[in-house]
């Protein structure tokens, strides 16, 4: 092909653009990934947990290279410091260094035949009639214009990508957790290799904390709090220090060596992820897990999958929204169909107070919080109904 001419643009080096890129090299399509950080992975976006399951599911494997640390389970604590233990044999999670984990995955797509531009900034698609064509960039204070048979955007939380296309990917309030994260080292913890999250209305209100294990004593210690402040005009920030104040057998002498500050998408995906010419991938589709807004393994899903159809409609001539609707079809009977009901169970979770947790700490095994994680919850009816009848009207529209 001509100079910035291409199969397929993706707009965004994150795991979906990373794996997306990959896939459509593998095919031997012409494929540039433009990314707008002069360091693909740096800053990190999140507490950096993730499952074998989510590895294999786009043919990665453990590398020792971006895995700080093995978990086997979790720790979920109720306001009182309950703890239920979720330990399920034969399930592996990591704990991954996401910066060196991108830039793993970006290496993998350009060995496959992928080309990269960092620090280049995508302005906008460019569109002929209705179809997407290409995109307006910057790089270096250079304007240029790139043109492809498919856009794909994989620029995150309110894809700006997305908006230029016409295609509307801005998360409702309601669907929008503020979340703030130190790294921290010199941490004193037990089972350093288990998850700890801790629920409560005075802990995280509407959403929950977390500490993720990383390597000894280094750990991320984090929260995710509905709305950019709660109702008492607190900060998910303010949150987050007063629990580290308040548990000095933890954080005595710590300190932090990372802030990360952002908003989590907590909706189960937007309208459509397609127009002609044009596909959305991960948190530019916010397809991400309602529940913990956990997104990494659903993103590389998704983008495996929406590369998969790419591929097949180039080679067919036809990148029709219609056409391309085929990787939309897929992921809303597979990966959307789990969404929908882990965002019903997510507006179920949130009428819950201080009570209620503790109740649920008290006949909750971790087998129950491990079927709740995967969207089954037919259970808890029957279980409210002989344990905590006072629930069952929680459950009306559940």
């Amino acid at each position: 092909m001509s100079d910035n001419e291409y199969d397929v643009i993706i707009v965004g080096a994150g795991p979906a653009g990373n794996i997306a890129a990959r896939v459509l090299a593998e095919d031997n399509l012409d494929v540039i990934v433009l990314e707008k950080r002069q360091e693909i992975g740096s800053p990190k976006r999140c507490a950096e947990g993730i499952n074998l399951r989510g590895l294999n599911a786009v043919g990665l494997e453990p590398n020792s290279k971006w895995i700080n640390n093995r978990i086997r389970g979790a720790i979920l604590y109720s306001p009182s410091g309950k703890g239920v233990r979720m330990e399920i044999e034969g399930i592996e999670g990591y704990i991954l260094e996401r910066k060196i984990f991108e830039k793993y995955l970006a290496r993998d797509a350009i060995r496959a035949g992928a080309e990269y531009m960092v620090k280049t900034r995508v302005h906008g698609v460019i569109k002929e009639g209705e179809k997407v064509t290409g995109v307006r960039a910057e790089f270096m204070n250079e304007d240029l214009e790139f043109k492809s048979k498919i856009v794909i955007a994989a620029d995150g939380v309110d894809s700006r990508i997305a908006k230029s296309a016409g295609i509307d990917s801005k998360n409702k309030l309601t669907d929008y957790h503020s979340g703030f994260q130190y790294e921290m080292c010199n941490l004193k913890l037990n089972d350093p290799d288990m998850l700890h999250i801790f629920f409560g209305t005075e802990i995280a209100p509407k959403g929950y904390l977390w500490i993720f294990p990383k390597d000894g004593d280094v750990a991320n210690v984090g929260i995710g709090i509905l709305g950019v402040e709660s109702g008492d005009g607190k900060r998910a920030k303010d949150y987050l220090d007063r629990f580290i104040e308040e548990h000095p057998e933890i954080f005595k002498n710590s300190s932090p060596i990372e802030i990360n500050s952002g908003g989590v998408p907590v909706s189960s995906g937007i309208d459509t992820f397609v127009a002609d010419g044009f596909m959305i991938v991960g948190d530019a589709a916010q397809q991400v897990n309602p529940i913990h807004g956990g997104g990494i393994a659903i993103a590389m899903r998704s983008a495996s999958i929406a590369a998969d159809v790419a591929a097949g409609a180039i080679k067919e001539g036809n990148v029709s929204g219609e056409r391309l609707y085929e990787y939309e079809k897929i992921w809303r009977e597979t990966e959307g169909r789990k969404m929908e009901k882990l965002y019903r169970l997510r507006m179920f979770l949130e009428k819950l107070d201080d009570k209620d947790f503790e109740k649920l700490a008290e006949i909750l095994e971790g087998r129950d919080i491990m079927e709740l994680v995967e969207g089954r919850y037919k259970f808890l009816a029957k279980l409210f109904a002989t344990k905590a009848p006072q629930m069952l009207a929680l459950m009306k529209n559940f």
